[in-house]
């Protein structure tokens, strides 16, 4: 018989399971807060040993664990987070004056493509389910000290390895674990939620219920130049995309946000500016201008801080409303752009 993820399962389901299997309902709530404080199957000492080997019979409960940790100058923190099939992920914390913002893996690597992004290397691994998803915010959660009831993340933003809306099921299945008052309790208005434009997939998202904060990895002003670096273009133009986004906002008036990394020569000029304009004018919305981060095995180049300033004015002076997003965890190689999958601990 093959075991399944404790963590895929809600606390209510994970009593569902253990009466299943003879194990009496309350050793669940047991379990899942010693698994909330940081602690393996092996460390947990409130519960009989036969409860425990039965337990370790049916489920994988140490699903994740750090396995390497880099701290960046700007106080960013980088995890590598080893999953129990030994897949490598990383995670990335940054801290701001409103609390801390943890960013999240939901792919073990991509299959995107896009030319400025590392985690795309090498293509898609694997979805990660669920309770993957989630093990990522508990384990940094202990290592912040915190606890369930006391949690220290603030904001997930879902913008790591992988697109989140082509592992839509888990992803969304994730949202409703994390937001649980059982588990870490954080609401929707505190989650990000970042796609390169799987159109069908946000209309889901709006129909299904969710109100995520959206955003869009644009990277381009017309459709040309958007198949140059990001080859879901092929696929969904702007168009269709802009008008995903409008059904989402109608089913929740959640302002959209647009992610827009300056590519030196492909995305940058005059043009493209005034062609933001006109496709941006009459929406709800906010644009992130990203300056390239440095990704060895790509041949993009990016623009200085200076010249994406200047963009970011440029849009303000048409009446589109933009700003130039910090730079954090560069070099540790945790900003945008720059995770991946890791084949061992010290790649």
């Amino acid at each position: 018989m093959q075991k399944q993820k404790l963590l895929d399962n809600s606390l209510n389901e994970a009593k569902i399971l253990f009466e299943s299997f003879g194990i009496k309902k309350f050793r669940a709530s047991q379990i899942y807060d010693a698994i909330y404080q940081g602690k393996s199957l092996q460390d947990i000492k409130n519960i009989p040993q036969n409860d425990l080997k039965m337990i370790d019979e049916h489920f994988i409960v140490d699903i994740a664990k750090i396995c390497k940790i880099q701290k960046s100058s700007d106080g960013t923190i980088k995890f590598a987070i080893k999953l129990a099939d030994e897949s490598i992920i990383e995670t990335v914390l940054m801290s701001y004056t409103y609390g801390k913002t943890l960013c999240i893996s939901t792919q073990v690597g991509c299959r995107m493509g896009c030319k400025f992004c590392a985690s795309t290397i090498g293509g898609l691994v694997r979805n990660m389910s669920a309770g993957e998803i989630l093990a990522q915010a508990i384990v940094v959660n202990a290592y912040l000290g915190g606890s369930k009831n006391n949690r220290q993340i603030t904001n997930i933003v879902l913008m790591g390895c992988g697109e989140p809306l082509d592992n839509y099921e888990e992803v969304t299945k994730f949202i409703k674990l994390v937001e649980d008052k059982d588990f870490l309790n954080i609401s929707q208005r505190n989650i990000s939620l970042s796609t390169c434009g799987i159109a069908p997939n946000i209309y889901k998202l709006a129909d299904d219920g969710f109100k995520v904060n959206l955003t869009i990895s644009l990277h381009a002003s017309n459709d040309e130049d958007r198949k140059k670096i990001m080859p879901i273009a092929r696929k969904y133009s702007i168009n269709e995309v802009l008008k995903a986004c409008d059904y989402y906002f109608a089913h929740n008036n959640r302002r959209i946000y647009f992610e827009y990394t300056l590519v030196q020569g492909v995305n940058d000029s005059e043009k493209h500016i005034m062609e933001l304009k006109n496709l941006l004018k009459s929406k709800v919305c906010h644009v992130n201008v990203i300056v390239l981060n440095e990704v060895a095995e790509r041949s993009v180049k990016g623009v200085n801080r200076k010249q994406a300033q200047k963009f970011v004015d440029k849009l303000n002076s048409v009446g589109i409303s933009a700003t130039l997003r910090r730079t954090l965890g560069q070099d540790i190689d945790g900003a945008c752009g720059q995770l991946r999958k890791r084949l061992g601990e010290n790649d």
